[in-house]
């Protein structure tokens, strides 16, 4: 199995990590970058999923 990635917001710095998922915004634990819809949006600052970057 694939290892989880993490990706960060380049607007306010918060973390998305697949392993942890986010469910205060219904995305359960496991839930893939690839499987969060496009219309998804930053909870903390309200920047566009196209604002995280993957952290390397």
């Amino acid at each position: 199995m694939a290892e989880y990635k993490k990706y960060r917001c380049m607007e306010c710095e918060r973390l998305y990590d697949e392993e942890q998922g986010d469910p205060d915004s219904g995305l359960a634990p496991g839930t893939l970058w690839e499987d969060i819809p496009d219309d998804w949006v930053c909870p903390i600052c309200g920047a566009p999923k196209s604002f995280f970057k993957l952290v390397e």
